[in-house]
């Protein structure tokens, strides 16, 4: 059963048809939404700030979501999948965002709908990431459009499968 706990009088308030990986870890000021999946190693740290997640995310094994004590928050829309490995620190992803394996997206971002953050960027403090752009590199830094290929076959994709395999576990 995944580690819950509650911190500063804040308890993770996690929807019933999410599906949280027997070592995952959620922590405090954390609200998600339906659908979810948080899965093995995945911390989701609300103890110094809020975390709100929406419908049908999901947060991949070894991922780390967390925030800037008293400055910034996380909030994270629907249908996003957020690669293994990856680093989430105090920002906004909006809808349909495909955050790849061990990138970093730090305080004060915004990543706009149907972005795609390439595996092992950095998107540095402050950046705000076009809608339908992928960025990439260290620092990370707009590439290209997102086709509509990748709009279907990668980022709805993704978290759609990301749903049937949480079935696999429940």
């Amino acid at each position: 059963m995944a580690l819950l706990l509650s911190c500063r009088d804040k308890t993770p308030q996690i929807d019933n048809s999410c599906w949280l990986a027997p070592n995952a870890t959620i922590v405090g000021d954390v609200i998600m939404g339906k659908d979810c999946s948080i899965w093995f190693n995945a911390v989701v740290r609300g103890d110094v700030n809020s975390i709100v997640i929406g419908n049908n995310v999901n947060i991949q094994d070894g991922s780390v979501i967390h925030c800037t004590f008293e400055k910034t928050k996380v909030k994270i829309g629907n249908n996003v999948s957020i690669g293994h490995n990856a680093i989430i620190h105090g920002c906004n992803i909006k809808d349909n965002v495909l955050i790849g394996m061990g990138a970093i997206v730090m305080d004060n971002c915004e990543i706009n709908e149907y972005a795609i953050i390439a595996a092992g960027s950095v998107v540095l403090e402050n950046t705000i990431v076009e809608s339908g752009y992928i960025y990439a590199g260290v620092p990370a830094k707009k590439v290209k459009p997102v086709s509509e290929a990748l709009k279907t076959g990668e980022i709805e994709r993704i978290a759609n499968n990301y749903k049937k395999y949480a079935s696999w576990f429940q």
